[in-house]
């Protein structure tokens, strides 16, 4: 049987200081999150295993992670942080890869002044690096990004890539061709998956499974079962849903997959992208 995996779940520290974007306004979620908080919804839900991803643009942060899991069983793997235009990113990235839980990186791109800076030139010695490393690059987009993934992908052929939270469609906003269109396009390249993560933070305050179902469909039908991931996101997930509740309505979503279907999405397809790659396997 396939361990099921939360692919996508975040740690910080407050004091730590380099969180930006994480204020007082965000009330729910404006405190200390540990291993010791997620650990009951994992046992709760069966959960065997967890990717730790970045939330600071920093290194002491992918430092502060990587030792976490270091004393964190069920921490399969992180996705950590660099500069992937310093002139030295590709050394960097040699230096972080030796560590063995770290399994991808992940630049803050929404956060970036620039729309064309995924596209520049500039950034091919670490993309190229995470190829020889065998990292994921974790791609933390909104729909307008998407369009320049495709010039990454194209002149990157053998780098594999995990699209966080479905690139942040704007559900119920009611513009979101670009989305459907863009999302189209990326799965085109096999080395593509794209996460089952975010959903109930881009939808109305009263979101429901249904308002949900046709931004699931739309990646089935892009992605299909092999390429889907699923993950929680939490704790930013507590500004929308409890873990419990996004548990039960991805398996809504996901329902009219075979029992084998939908463990690859529960963690199956986790594993073979961000574990296998590099070595490591988690025990059932």
């Amino acid at each position: 049987m396939m361990p099921r995996i939360d692919a996508h779940q975040h740690f910080w520290r407050l004091a730590r200081g380099d969180y930006a974007w994480l204020t007082p306004a965000l009330g729910a979620i404006y405190r200390d999150f540990g291993p010791d908080d997620l650990a009951p919804h994992l046992a709760a839900q069966g959960i065997a295993a967890s990717i730790l991803v970045q939330a600071a643009p920093t290194h002491a942060e992918t430092a502060f992670l990587l030792d976490l899991a270091d004393r964190t069983p069920f921490v399969a793997g992180v996705v950590g942080w660099t500069e992937f235009a310093a002139p030295d990113a590709a050394a960097t990235i040699a230096r972080l890869a030796a560590h063995p839980h770290l399994v991808g990186l992940r630049p803050m791109v929404p956060d970036i002044a620039d729309d064309d800076w995924l596209a520049r030139a500039e950034l091919a010695p670490a993309f190229e690096a995470m190829i020889a490393h065998r990292l994921v690059f974790d791609a933390l987009l909104k729909p307008r990004h998407l369009r320049r993934l495709i010039a990454v992908l194209e002149r990157h052929p053998q780098l594999r890539v995990v699209i966080d939270h479905a690139a942040k469609p704007a559900i119920g906003g009611g513009a979101d061709a670009a989305w459907r269109s863009g999302i189209a396009a990326v799965a085109q390249f096999p080395g593509v998956a794209c996460k089952l993560s975010g959903l109930v933070t881009e939808a109305p305050a009263n979101w429901t499974v249904e308002e949900l179902r046709p931004y699931a469909e739309h990646l089935l039908t892009c992605f299909g079962a092999g390429r889907l991931i699923w993950g929680s996101d939490w704790p930013v997930l507590n500004l929308a849903a409890d873990y419990g509740r996004w548990i039960s309505t991805s398996g809504q979503l996901m329902a009219r997959l075979d029992a084998s279907a939908q463990a690859r999405v529960f963690g199956g397809n986790a594993a073979g992208m961000y574990l296998s790659h590099r070595g490591k396997a988690i025990a059932c």
